[in-house]
């Protein structure tokens, strides 16, 4: 019997059983759209996270206080206070840092705001009158904070789009009063809606002076961060070396490994989210391809059943001369046939599932989520289907193989 004969004896004997052979497969066609759904929203997270992160300029370069995390008992470390006002005078002089174009410190925290009768719970950023251009945010109302605000620790604000929605409704914004700490602080500009910009959603901040959110905002003396950008691409691992040398200087360190704050690049900051995304990933894709192995016993089970209920067709066929190897084969390739259809279908439900998962998670979020049709997915997925046909299916084949002709003709 050849290959083509094997094929399509196969097929008429799956025909027989339509209904079971839809059900055997089922497993198969789960295992695949999982693996493909999770892959594809992978993915696109992936591009999501590292467009956000890339959403302030690849030659930003940022300063965090405390150690770089590198476990969970490291994290705390993030909120140190070892960035000071001293630093930043430090940074700022040419003869320290002379590849920096732009030096802008930033404390931020979560704040109730009120107008009136209206209250609404918004992000509060404190940065200098650089915030606007390093994040190419400029208000659509009014104009942005200046230097001279900064030194005078003034009570002004600019808020986003989602802020004076909630808090003044159609009514003008400028030049009216916002209640913070009790404190009054008065609209001098509104930002257009631009939704998310690294890890902030400007439409959800209010952005005051650095010295004034410092001083009657949030109490503290210190910074979160410290962002710089660069001259060029080219310049910045030395921008990041003269960085270093800066502030251990002003904070006495002679002994690297003992530096109470870190510096990234974003190009640091995408390998390390890529490298966690990745993982995240390859864990819920092993996952689902336990369905697949489940979807694999399955089919062992019910080709057995086959084997058993066709035992006399199988006496026949090696009473009139078929070999060992040609029904080895036939029920082999019923087994290779059931993973090969329910892997087709697995990857067309897969895509669509994935279409359909990243337009609401667009429409949810608002950030632009992007279909990604994952590619090493699917040749994951379909040649683990195939991998499974072949050795759930091998067993069952061999049994039936092995029937005495005399003996399955006997079979009742």
């Amino acid at each position: 019997m050849n290959f083509r004969d094997s094929t399509k004896t196969a097929f008429n004997g799956l025909r027989a059983n339509k209904f079971r052979s839809a059900l055997t497969i089922l497993g198969i066609v789960i295992g695949i759209a999982a693996i493909i759904l999770i892959a594809s929203i992978g993915e696109g997270a992936q591009k999501l996270i590292l467009n956000q992160v890339q959403g302030i300029g690849s030659n930003t370069i940022g300063i965090a206080p405390g150690r770089q995390p590198e476990g969970l008992s490291d994290f705390a470390q993030i909120f140190s206070d070892s960035l000071k006002e001293k630093d930043l005078q430090a940074l700022k002089q040419k003869a320290n840092v002379p590849n920096a174009e732009k030096i802008m410190p930033i404390v931020f925290g979560g704040e109730a705001a009120a107008h009136g009768t209206e209250t609404y719970r918004l992000t509060i950023m404190g940065g200098s009158e650089l915030l606007a251009e390093t994040f190419d945010i400029f208000p659509s109302e009014g104009s942005f904070f200046t230097d001279e605000d900064i030194q005078n620790f003034a009570d002004v604000i600019v808020i986003g789009a989602k802020v004076k929605e909630e808090l003044f409704g159609e009514s003008e914004a400028l030049n009216q009063k916002i209640r913070i700490r009790n404190r009054n602080f008065r609209v001098i500009g509104v930002l257009p809606k631009v939704g998310q910009i690294s890890f902030f959603n400007f439409d959800d901040t209010a952005f005051i002076p650095y010295s004034t959110a410092q001083q009657y905002v949030f109490g503290i003396k210190y910074f979160h961060r410290f962002i710089i950008e660069a001259e060029s691409e080219s310049v910045i691992p030395q921008t990041v070396q003269d960085i270093k040398m800066t502030l251990r200087e002003s904070h006495n360190i002679t002994d690297p490994d003992k530096d109470d704050f870190f510096v990234e690049t974003q190009v640091d900051i995408a390998k390390r989210l890529s490298i966690i995304t990745d993982i995240l990933t390859l864990f819920l894709m092993s996952i689902a391809a336990i369905s697949l192995v489940v979807g694999g016993v399955g089919i062992m089970n019910i080709m057995l059943v086959s084997v058993s209920e066709r035992t006399k067709e199988i006496g026949l066929r090696k009473a009139i001369g078929a070999t060992d190897g040609d029904i080895l084969r036939q029920f082999l390739f019923e087994a290779v046939i059931l993973t090969f259809f329910g892997g087709i279908i697995g990857i067309a439900a897969g895509t669509l599932l994935s279409f359909v998962a990243s337009f609401i998670l667009s429409q949810l979020i608002s950030l632009g989520w992007e279909f990604t049709f994952p590619v090493q997915a699917v040749l994951i997925g379909v040649g683990t289907a195939a991998l499974v046909g072949l050795v759930f299916g091998l067993y069952p084949a061999r049994q039936a193989a092995k029937k005495e002709p005399i003996e399955a003709l006997r079979y009742e």
